[in-house]
């Protein structure tokens, strides 16, 4: 009887001994948890107060009315572009100044286009000089005394070339 004794005292403290390792375990799990979690809030809230809401810039855009233009051709064959434009402008001061003078603008524009290339236009790299081209057509004023004028990019809404 004494060798049952003995072995019911030594299972006891090994039973007792793995519920303390699961209860300490848990203690440690549900710690790291509270602990990451308050850290996650106070770092959302700083990042919440510190990224306010920046409004975008409103665009101003004037717009050139589609045309057809005859353009150049290495076979000497008729070709022609349609094509329309927006005009990205800096400011209102601007948008008025083109729509004022925009018969001088589609003139500007009539005559650059007419000395195109068709083979040209038809890559993305002779769009691009294109869109060079048509941006420098604003550097010369179209009155004696103009305000400034701030033309920022050229975008094709329309653009066929045939």
């Amino acid at each position: 009887m004494a060798k049952t004794q003995t072995d019911g005292k030594r299972r006891k403290p090994w039973w007792l001994l793995g519920l303390l390792i699961i209860l300490i375990s848990v203690a440690c799990s549900a710690g790291v948890y509270f602990l990451l979690e308050s850290r996650g809030s106070e770092a959302g809230a700083e990042s919440a107060q510190a990224a306010e809401p920046v409004e975008p810039e409103i665009p101003i855009f004037v717009t050139v009315k589609p045309f057809t233009v005859n353009i150049q051709s290495d076979d000497y064959s008729q070709r022609l572009l349609y094509i329309g434009l927006s005009i990205k402008v800096a400011d209102e001061a601007s948008k008025d100044l083109l729509e004022s003078h925009m018969p001088q603008v589609r003139s500007r524009l009539l005559m650059l286009l007419s000395s195109q290339n068709a083979d040209d236009l038809v890559t993305p790299e002779g769009k691009q000089q294109l869109t060079g081209e048509i941006l420098a057509l604003f550097d010369k004023p179209f009155s004696d005394p103009q305000p400034p004028l701030n033309v920022d990019d050229v975008l094709y809404t329309d653009f066929i070339v045939q």
